[in-house]
């Protein structure tokens, strides 16, 4: 588990309320459709920004499931939705999920099962608890879209490995249409969202991945200090003489249980 400065998290929570990680949440909100009086689950809700807004857009006849595995991001959403009556915050793993069967109209897992080896037992459990006919959204990136430029490629390819150690599977979009369908859901749509930039925006995606990149290899020890350090400050050069390029693409996948 990556351990954060007050810095690195003021970034990290700068980019999450970016245009860039909001667009991406905005895009599961709408591939959702909330309704006021569905009931929600929010698979891996993190610090409760999407959980926040589908609890405002299913009103108090409503009601929204925030579960994850991370006491630490339970914390924050605990905080950001403390005044919410119609939320309730569940720690757990996404294997066990503590629901009753088709106890939700509606659940979203927002980039979550990159994170997670055996995908069939989670597909599984939200095909239990989600009602017939009942829209599940994915939201994950496939990492093979990664575009992101440097003078020096083979540094950059050394820490983009390092960094793949930190998911079970970097190609989850690929993966997920036979998966959907061998656990009993029927796949309607999956489009994808790309992030472009070439200017290293302090709000950004590339900006936060720069942060946590960094901290994952220095705190992993395959990488000395000065290495990482001459990595991030390197885009942070391009960038400068406006010579930075990054790219990478999320796809949102909509599913409906049989």
């Amino acid at each position: 588990m990556l351990q954060f400065d007050e810095d690195t998290a003021r970034v990290l929570e700068d980019a999450y309320q970016g245009a860039d990680i909001s667009r991406r949440r905005r895009a599961s909100f709408d591939a959702l459709s909330p309704l006021p009086g569905d009931h929600i689950l929010d698979l891996g809700c993190g610090n409760g920004l999407l959980t926040l807004e589908l609890a405002r857009a299913v009103g108090a006849t409503g009601h929204v499931a925030g579960y994850d595995a991370s006491p630490e991001m339970l914390a924050a959403a605990r905080s950001r939705l403390e005044d919410r009556d119609n939320v309730t915050l569940t720690e757990g793993e996404a294997s066990n999920l503590p629901y009753e069967a088709e106890s939700f109209s509606k659940a979203v897992a927002l980039q979550v099962l990159e994170y997670i080896t055996s995908r069939r037992p989670v597909l599984h459990g939200l095909h239990r608890v989600l009602q017939p006919d009942g829209r599940l959204v994915i939201g994950d990136v496939h990492w093979d879209t990664l575009a992101w430029h440097s003078d020096n490629t083979a540094r950059m390819q050394r820490f983009l490995g390092v960094w793949d150690n930190h998911m079970a599977e970097r190609a989850v979009p690929a993966r997920l249409p036979e998966e959907l369908r061998s656990c009993g859901f029927t796949l309607e749509t999956l489009c994808p969202l790309t992030i472009c930039d070439t200017a290293l925006r302090p709000d950004g995606l590339a900006a936060m991945m720069i942060r946590l990149i960094e901290a994952y290899a220095r705190q992993s020890g395959v990488v000395d200090e000065d290495d990482a350090a001459a990595w991030a400050q390197e885009q942070q050069e391009l960038a400068q003489e406006g010579r930075f390029f990054f790219a990478l693409t999320h796809f949102i996948v909509t599913a409906r249980r049989q």
